[in-house]
């Protein structure tokens, strides 16, 4: 005789909740335990005496790093919402589509490197911007464009479709609809999605290496979108490899506040998200 023992939907449910606590808990421990490890091993350095303007103080980086980052959203957010529009608003699905999004995701997975090159090549070299803040930023931006269509697409899809139609019904256009209904209810996630970014680029290295970083005291502030600039990842680069009479805790430290400042950027991420929905509930 057959069986008529069935799991209940109960114990699935329970059992799929557990495996994502475990996963969470997988990848969370990790990083909690490297941040730990940091302050530790920088607690001794850490102190307002830091952030001075020295060879070794994070003024002028966390200046150069803020200006850096706030030039890329200017020029990121605008580029990635109206490509985001264009594919879920307007675009037919078809082969030119199907194309786009495969070079939206392919380059989502390019290295940071290659993006530095090519900033390097184009915003440097190939239109002449040399060394600063805006060929730095242009970079950055094409390294987060694709994270920023990506959430803004996201976004966008869930925005009820019955909210378009209520206002088509009403005789709006489909741009007055897309402006006075849909990205305000797309808000939320298409704010999320550009603090991630901001995120991502005030982490990185090597477009910076190539497109904007120096180390000097004759300007550690700039004063115009074409100054060379110093931030935070160049300067943990150049204190771990290029100043041998920085200490450990030294280091250390810096990579602390680094990575303080990318999480702090996530964890606004999450606050503002979730007000946000608070604030749009359908």
């Amino acid at each position: 005789m057959k069986s008529r023992h069935t799991i209940s939907p109960k114990t699935v449910e329970k059992v799929a909740f557990t495996g994502l606590w475990v996963a969470a808990v997988i990848v969370i421990v990790p990083v909690v335990g490297i941040v730990l490890y940091m302050l530790v091993r920088g607690f001794g350095a850490l102190s307002l005496d830091m952030f001075r303007v020295s060879t070794d103080g994070l003024l002028p980086a966390i200046v150069g790093s803020s200006a850096l980052v706030i030039l890329t959203a200017v020029i990121a957010a605008p580029l990635g919402v109206a490509a985001a529009v264009y594919l879920n608003e307007y675009a037919h699905e078809g082969l030119l589509v199907r194309l786009i999004r495969l070079a939206i995701v392919n380059l989502a997975g390019v290295p940071s490197v290659v993006y530095g090159l090519f900033g390097l090549a184009l915003f440097v070299m190939m239109l002449q911007l040399g060394r600063c803040l805006l060929a730095g930023a242009c970079t950055l931006a094409l390294l987060v464009l694709p994270l920023v269509i990506s959430t803004s697409e996201e976004a966008l899809r869930q925005v009820p479709h019955r909210f378009r139609q209520a206002s088509w019904g009403l005789g709006a256009t489909r741009w007055q609809t897309i402006r006075r209904v849909v990205l305000p209810n797309a808000f939320p996630g298409i704010i999320t999605g550009l603090i991630l970014s901001i995120g991502r680029a005030a982490g990185e290295t090597a477009p910076i290496l190539f497109t904007a970083a120096f180390y000097s005291l004759s300007h550690p502030f700039p004063r115009s979108l074409f100054d060379e600039i110093l931030v935070l990842p160049y300067q943990l680069f150049v204190m771990a490899t290029e100043a041998p009479g920085v200490s450990a805790e030294e280091k250390w430290a810096t990579a602390f506040v680094l990575v303080a400042l990318v999480v702090g950027l996530n964890v606004a991420a999450i606050v503002i998200r979730a007000r946000l929905r608070r604030a749009h509930r359908w």
